[in-house]
């Protein structure tokens, strides 16, 4: 059947549209993104603006269009942190319901993080052992751990890149000083949370998802996503504190302009990299394989796994 699964995220609402059946994989059909960026769409009591919620409506809606464009059969709409936290969640997501009929479902992040690391599972396979995921997303970072497809562990953490970057990093290029306290702020977070997950001992294989982590691994040399997604793509950490310095000196122009990065993730890679570069450290990470699959394919998966 073709399945479209609708993710209203911090940084974009995607409609990824799929055909798949119960025992296959989930092969793409058509992709429909669009930059709304809740999460800077916040007013100051923490709340979605009437605007923001406008622009939503709008955009769910041309989603719906696009999948009934391309045959889609069943939709399977959910939101993560950016809505989970607004104050007015409630209100926007009944207006969302009114006026358009699509029921958002608002996933927890340690649902987030379970439905990522069950992709990451299926894509790796059991011969990857005890498996570490970690995904940056715009409102929050996840990260899962465990030898099943359920994980051991799973933390959410408000961490998310464009979060930080709206909340700590005001300037372009950013003042050092706001570099150094979102550093220490990042690492106090993170390292909170180290401990729930070394009791089980260390991981056999440490993966990554998400826009960031392919954007860093990508500025640090790994292959081109048009060499397809079956090419290996690695980040090590070594790599990653090279950057680091390099990518806070730099205006989110400049970033811009460095191999694989968007214009409109650009002015947020810093704080993701400051991210990504406290988890590998704090949970002694040398190397970490670049997944393809995250959160949108393990709810495709979670779906075709109740459909068997």
């Amino acid at each position: 059947m073709r399945l479209g699964v609708l993710d209203v995220g911090s940084n974009t609402v995607h409609l990824l549209v799929v055909d798949a059946h119960p025992g296959a994989r989930p092969l793409p059909a058509h992709s429909h993104k669009a930059d709304l960026r809740l999460a800077q769409l916040l007013d100051d009591s923490g709340a979605i603006g009437p605007d923001g919620v406008d622009r939503l409506v709008a955009v769910v809606r041309d989603a719906l269009q696009a999948a009934e464009d391309k045959g889609v059969e069943a939709l399977l709409p959910f939101a993560t942190s950016a809505v989970r936290e607004a104050r007015n969640a409630d209100e926007v997501l009944t207006r969302v319901r009114t006026e358009t009929g699509v029921e958002l479902q608002v996933l927890t992040g340690a649902e987030e993080a379970r439905l990522t690391f069950l992709a990451a599972r299926r894509w790796f396979g059991w011969s990857a052992g005890k498996l570490l995921v970690i995904d940056i997303g715009g409102g929050s970072l996840e990260i899962a751990y465990g030898i099943d497809e359920e994980p051991d562990a799973a933390a959410s953490l408000p961490l998310g890149a464009g979060r930080l970057t709206a909340g700590w990093l005001p300037g372009d290029p950013p003042d050092p000083q706001d570099v150094r306290a979102l550093r220490r702020h990042v690492r106090a977070e993170i390292a909170r949370t180290v401990g729930e997950f070394a009791r089980f001992g260390p991981p056999d294989h440490v993966v990554a998802t998400s826009k960031t982590f392919r954007q860093l691994a990508r500025i640090a040399g790994a292959a081109r996503s048009a060499e397809g997604l079956y090419v290996q793509r690695e980040l090590k950490r070594q790599s990653l504190e090279n950057w680091v310095p390099r990518l806070a000196s730099m205006t989110a122009a400049e970033r811009a302009e460095l191999p694989g990065v968007s214009a409109g993730r650009a002015g947020q890679l810093l704080a993701g990299a400051l991210v990504a570069e406290g988890a590998m450290d704090l949970f002694r990470v040398e190397t970490l394989e670049i997944c393809p699959w995250a959160l949108r394919e393990g709810v495709i998966l979670r779906r075709l796994d109740h459909m068997a």
